[in-house]
């Protein structure tokens, strides 16, 4: 359980923070820019859920959540149980990219194919869902960079990749199914 009783501690007023296991880094260093842009890829996901149905909001209830945990597995650099830890690091499982891909088909499911790119935008929900995705997607650039550098969990760019096709098809879905997507006209304004 996590208790936080105070929320500044100036130990980050030099430009480091701590990792899950203690290691000190540069506010900069890769890994906290990619678990940062985790963090800031929830963020959009509650904007979201301002504008969605109950289906919808806890479908992106449960991803929020996935989040954390994917925010978690990435500060933690050491893949296995360290001695001094009670628990294993948490890691982020094949079985929640899974559940993604099911979602995803599930959804698509009640789509017609698309003929055309789509701008983003439509309703409030579909608008907020593109936004969740462009986020998602650089969070996954920024999570494939630092495995150029350092080990971290494929199973973490996965869930990376999935949640961006997640957020695109359920954008259409917001979009009253994709009846109401904004397409592209490639050369309209020329």
């Amino acid at each position: 359980m996590v208790v936080l009783n105070k929320i500044y501690t100036k130990t980050g007023d030099a430009g480091e923070t701590a990792l899950g296991n203690g290691a000190r880094v540069a506010k900069h260093s890769m890994r906290v820019t990619a678990y940062g842009t985790v963090d800031e890829t929830n963020a959009t996901v509650g904007m979201a859920r301002l504008h969605a149905d109950a289906e919808m909001d806890a479908r992106l209830a449960m991803i929020q959540n996935d989040l954390f945990d994917l925010g978690a597995d990435m500060c933690r650099p050491d893949m296995e149980k360290d001695a001094e830890s009670e628990y294993p690091p948490l890691r982020v499982s094949d079985a929640q990219v899974s559940r993604l891909e099911s979602e995803i088909d599930a959804m698509n499911a009640a789509l017609e194919p698309l003929r055309s790119f789509i701008l983003p935008g439509g309703s409030s929900l579909a608008a907020h869902l593109h936004l969740c995705r462009t986020v998602s997607r650089r969070a996954e650039r920024l999570s494939v960079e630092l495995a150029t550098m350092e080990a971290i969990n494929p199973a973490a760019v996965k869930y990376l990749n999935r949640l961006s096709d997640w957020f695109f098809v359920a954008s259409r879905i917001a979009n009253d199914d994709g009846k109401a997507d904004v397409l592209w006209v490639p050369g309209a304004n020329r």
